[in-house]
């Protein structure tokens, strides 16, 4: 239906739409020759209808992939019968629809406020995952605002920690761990650039942010050969081998530290953890197992 299923209370709301609701969502889109107006059920005004009639056209747009409008008739069930429980439950499947139409800030709004009034719910995690997606969804190019990427780790995190038994808590977790690894790939990114135009110092700089606050991520072999390319093209010889030193112990499978041995041996230096700088404390740290 759609890449996430109807979760929590979405879905379990969705099995009250009765066959007869839906026979009047399907009557609403104009059977009998009568005009929908785009709120009106059956060309009525939508005031004359109850709650869950309302619900189940909003059901039944949602089966149509017509989410705009579905999220309408949610919004329409929250405004009209703003203490009933169809109201509960229009809100979170108003986030959805919202979310599924691409409507992150929309789905935000609606998510952020079912939180607010049903913090004690039992599909508040649901909110609070969708609140989430609505900006680890935003967040699939490198290239993009990095403010999204910590605003989803800071939402991920929160369904993690607050709700940890829920069935949202494993896909939070996978989906914490790629934003982090994005974050690495955005300073990868632009220390790259750097190298490449010999700037060597603010290469230095982002591919240490790498190694010392991104080290879990898949980036960190590619950070540790690149400040071996960088400080030997400064001639720090001592950096460049305890950044050798590194990839040897933790990385030697991988193509990186073949390149880094290369570019070493070539000069004849070794991987070999040299002098008192910052590479030579984190591969000290961890060995003593106190690194990661």
């Amino acid at each position: 239906m759609v890449n996430f299923g109807l979760a929590g209370g979405a879905r379990r709301a969705g099995r009250l739409v009765t066959p007869l609701l839906l026979c009047l969502a399907v009557a609403a889109c104009g059977g009998g020759g009568t005009a929908d107006d785009g709120l009106g059920l059956r060309g009525q005004p939508i005031e004359t209808f109850s709650a869950d009639q309302i619900y189940g056209r909003g059901e039944f747009e949602l089966e149509r992939r017509k989410y705009d409008r579905a999220a309408t008739y949610f919004g329409e069930v929250e405004r009209l019968y703003p203490y009933s429980e169809w109201a509960k439950r229009a809100l979170i499947m108003q986030a959805f629809a919202h979310h599924s139409d691409k409507n992150y800030e929309e789905s935000r709004s609606a998510a952020q406020r079912y939180i607010d009034f049903y913090p004690t719910d039992e599909d508040a995690a649901y909110a609070q995952y969708l609140l989430a997606l609505s900006y680890y969804d935003q967040i699939d190019e490198v290239g993009r605002d990095q403010g999204l990427t910590f605003q989803a780790l800071q939402s991920l995190r929160t369904v993690i920690e607050r709700y940890p038994d829920s069935e949202y808590a494993r896909s939070a977790i996978l989906k914490f761990d790629l934003a982090f690894d994005h974050l690495a790939a955005k300073e990868m990114e632009i220390g790259r650039y750097y190298l490449k135009r010999d700037h060597f110092a603010a290469a230095i700089n982002r591919f240490r942010v790498v190694v010392e606050d991104f080290q879990t991520t898949t980036h960190t072999p590619e950070a540790l050969h690149r400040l071996v390319e960088a400080y030997l093209s400064l001639g720090l010889t001592d950096e460049a081998q305890s950044a050798g030193a590194i990839l040897g112990h933790n990385f030697q499978s991988t193509e990186w530290y073949e390149d880094s041995y290369a570019l070493l041996t070539r000069q004849g230096l070794e991987m070999k953890v040299r002098g008192d700088n910052w590479l030579s404390a984190v591969y000290r740290q961890m060995i003593q197992g106190k690194w990661l």
